[in-house]
This record gives C-alpha cells, sequence and structure tokens, in this order.
C-alpha cells in the first residue's frame, strides 16, 4: 500500500507531476482541490467566498483526512494545505510526503503559463509577482520543509521535463 503526498507553493508543479508521477507507478492521481470541488459541489473560489479563509480550511483539513484514508495513490495538496492545523504530522504520519521545491522565478514562469487564474496573483508585474511568491514562499518553507523528501523542480518547459522529474521522484521514493 502506497500513499505518496505532494505538496509545494502553487506553481511548482503538483499536479502535472502528480499525475504523470502515478501512471509511473501505477497508482490512482487524486488532485485535493479537485476532491474538495467534488464532495462540495463548489469551486474553490466560491468556497473561500462564502466561508473566508477559516471556513475553507476547516473543509480542506476534513477533505484531507478522507483523501489520506485511500490506498495507493498520489495525493496532490493545495498550497496552502500543510500550513494549517496539524495537517504536515498527519500527512506524514500516513503517507509518504515529497516537498516540490522551485525557486521563485521557476513559480512565476509555471504560474504564467498556467491555463487557470489565480485571483491573488491578478495585476501584479512579474517582478512583484516575483516578490510576492518570495515572501509566501518564505511563510510557508517552515511547513513544507518537514516533508520527509525534498526534490527541487525546474521549470517544466515540456512533458519530457515532466517525465524526467516523475521518474527521478520515483527512484528517490524506490532508492529510500
Amino acid at each position: 500500500m502506497q500513499r505518496i503526498i505532494l505538496i509545494g507553493y502553487m506553481g511548482a508543479g503538483k499536479t502535472t507531476i502528480g499525475r504523470t508521477l502515478a501512471k509511473e507507478l501505477g497508482l490512482e492521481f487524486y488532485d485535493l482541490d479537485w476532491y474538495i470541488e467534488n464532495r462540495q459541489c463548489k469551486r474553490i473560489p466560491d468556497l473561500f467566498a462564502e466561508r473566508g479563509e477559516q471556513g475553507f480550511r476547516d473543509i480542506e483539513r476534513k477533505m484531507l483526512l478522507e483523501a489520506i484514508e485511500f490506498e495507493d495513490i498520489v495525493l496532490s495538496c493545495g498550497g496552502g494545505t500543510p500550513c494549517f492545523f496539524d495537517n504536515m504530522a498527519h500527512m506524514n504520519e500516513l503517507g509518504t510526503t515529497v516537498y516540490l521545491r522551485a525557486t521563485p522565478q521557476v513559480l512565476r514562469q509555471h504560474l504564467l503559463m498556467a491555463k487557470s487564474k489565480r485571483p491573488l496573483l491578478e495585476g501584479k508585474t512579474p517582478e512583484q509577482l516575483t516578490e510576492f511568491i518570495a515572501q509566501s514562499l518564505a511563510q510557508r518553507e517552515p511547513f513544507y520543509s518537514q516533508a520527509q523528501f525534498t526534490i527541487d523542480v525546474p521549470f517544466l518547459a515540456d512533458k519530457e521535463r515532466v517525465a524526467e522529474c516523475a521518474q527521478h521522484i520515483a527512484q528517490t521514493l524506490t532508492n529510500a
């Protein structure tokens, strides 16, 4: 039975790499944000708007505790998931946690090429965006660094880079 839990800042590639990693290892892939939206029948921005951040984080925690019970999965968590309650302790206890670490510059590149727009990032120049990411990342690093494994993520320019990153994670976990 395997539970691989991917954490990291938004734009680190948790969903993109997670899907590829799950295929590589023959596991099911779950994205916690999608799981929340399906179970709550609402989009995350709507949950935030209705309940505020604390209300959303309560829901996120409940959904994490459900999803983390699934077996033979790769679970991609939202960027903030490890930073609330004792979520990180639960993830470390019930699964193998992998922090996908990327520089603020790589994160900015990923976020700028993402299909979905993130309200938090709207209206920022590239320089402001990099600064915002660097500050947020510094606040979250103490939580992310509790992961059992840390993998440095390069700019994921194409599917080959994503596949290489997924293979590197698979090898790292196999050799551990």
